[in-house]
């Protein structure tokens, strides 16, 4: 058989966009902010993770045109080689201090993070327990390493228990998301932690969507819990709080220069572009010198939690972070519901399986310091008329 003709038989996207219901690749207009621009009218963005709001911050901006002017576009090489610049090395001294870690060690996206942490630290013959809901980048990493992978129903820790005492082995790997990127909740890492470490299993935290965003101080899940001293290795993105793009993992030295030597993705990888670097740099001073901002991206989201939870929407177990999601359900209706809120100038985010599970589509909503609470209820309105037509509240 032709190896095109599964790409000959796709027709799912074509039918949705027959439809009039195609909710993906949209091009959007100028910078990211609580509104936005699509095809010359103004919408009320409700699909981005610039949690904080720094991707059009004066000084971030700033910062990043300096460095483009002294360092120009690129490194044109990997961090092994020719692409380490004073740059990348005082970010991850600062962002160690931020973290209160011993290293940072930084990567060129967040995808290649968890893919070159997980691979480099299980090998075949290891053991690696993941939550079904993590992340596709958590799932791949795990495919890279040739380890046993095991996953336990979503935040159950008796299922986890259970396959913790039926595959005693030694060379453990636990790997959660901190927050879960598409319902928002937390792992429950006030029992995960200890019965990992009961059963000797090392730690690792994805917490994309938490570092910026959680705990008193921006530094993610484990600090909202008071558990920082548990969790092993803490893996982050630049592309969510950071304004960014890049990722990073944080722990022990020893490790640290372990991965840093044995990585392939970050080995082969050209490094983060000096632009880039700068960026974070600036958006982590920001949040350390602004903590206001910390405490409105939470104002907003439970604003808007609040509102959908009272117009009848199911919005599943989201509690604390800064993302809701609308559960629909059936795939076809959460585009209908995509595209009437679209019409009603709020955008949203579709998502069906597999990002989901398939009786579980839904429209993925986030939220920024930014949002005013006047921009936060005309979103609620249109969800509001949008759930009586559609017969959702």
């Amino acid at each position: 058989m032709d190896i095109f003709q599964k790409c000959l038989d796709f027709d799912r996207a074509t039918r949705v966009r027959e439809q009039g219901l195609y909710p993906y690749f949209i091009p959007l207009s100028g910078q990211v902010g609580p509104e936005m621009e699509i095809d010359g009218r103004k919408i009320i963005m409700l699909g981005s993770n610039n949690y904080l709001g720094l991707t059009n911050h004066p000084t971030v901006k700033q910062k990043a045109i300096m460095a483009l002017e002294k360092y120009g576009t690129g490194c044109t090489g990997s961090r092994f080689l020719n692409g380490t610049l004073d740059l990348h090395v005082m970010l991850e001294e600062k962002l160690a201090e931020f973290l209160k870690s011993e290293r940072v060690l930084t990567f060129s996206t967040g995808f290649q993070t968890n893919l070159g942490v997980i691979s480099t630290l299980a090998h075949k013959g290891d053991t690696i327990f993941v939550d079904r809901s993590d992340h596709a980048s958590i799932i791949d990493g795990t495919r890279l390493s040739h380890a046993r992978v095991f996953k336990f129903r979503h935040n159950d820790t008796g299922h986890l228990r259970h396959l913790l005492e039926r595959e005693r082995e030694m060379g453990a790997l636990l790997v959660v998301d901190g927050v879960f990127s598409m319902e928002g909740d937390l792992a429950n890492l006030p029992e995960i932690l200890p019965l990992a470490h009961e059963f000797r299993a090392r730690v690792i935290v994805d917490d994309a969507h938490g570092v910026g965003v959680m705990g008193e101080h921006g530094r993610g899940t484990a600090e909202h819990f008071g558990v920082e001293d548990q969790v092993d290795i803490l893996v982050g993105t630049f592309s969510k709080s950071f304004a960014s793009i890049g990722g990073f993992a944080s722990g022990p030295a020893k490790v640290m220069d372990y991965i840093q030597h044995a990585s392939r993705p970050l080995i082969f990888s050209a490094s983060m572009p000096p632009p880039a670097v700068a960026t974070v740099l600036a958006a982590l001073e920001v949040i350390q010198e602004e903590p206001e901002r910390l405490a409105n991206v939470h104002r907003a989201a439970d604003r808007a939690r609040e509102g959908l939870r009272q117009l009848g929407y199911d919005i599943g177990d989201s509690c604390a972070a800064p993302i809701i999601p609308v559960i629909i359900g059936d795939d076809m209706l959460t585009f209908l519901t995509w595209k009437r809120l679209f019409e009603e100038g709020v955008f949203t985010n579709a998502v069906i399986s597999p990002a989901v599970a398939p009786d579980r589509a839904m429209l993925r909503t986030s939220y920024m310091s930014t949002h005013t609470e006047e921009c936060i209820d005309r979103a609620l309105a249109a969800f509001e008329k949008v759930g009586s037509e559609l017969d959702l509240i």
